[in-house]
């Protein structure tokens, strides 16, 4: 994933930064509880394509 687009990207609903997680291959969004997939290093920024993170789960 290139670095610069890292710095550019932002959640789709909240505006807010995102965590990259490399070995899942997906960009976080904290407080929304999202997980965006990269897919052939492109990142799906669709949030109805968004995997939903249960409240359970830690985010790191």
């Amino acid at each position: 994933m290139d670095a610069r687009l890292l710095d550019i990207l932002v959640c789709p609903l909240c505006k807010g930064p995102l965590i990259y997680k490399k070995d899942e291959k997906e960009l976080i969004c904290k407080p929304d509880r999202l997980a965006f997939a990269i897919k052939d290093g492109i990142p799906v920024m669709l949030a109805d394509e968004a995997r939903r993170i249960s409240d359970e789960v830690e985010i790191k």
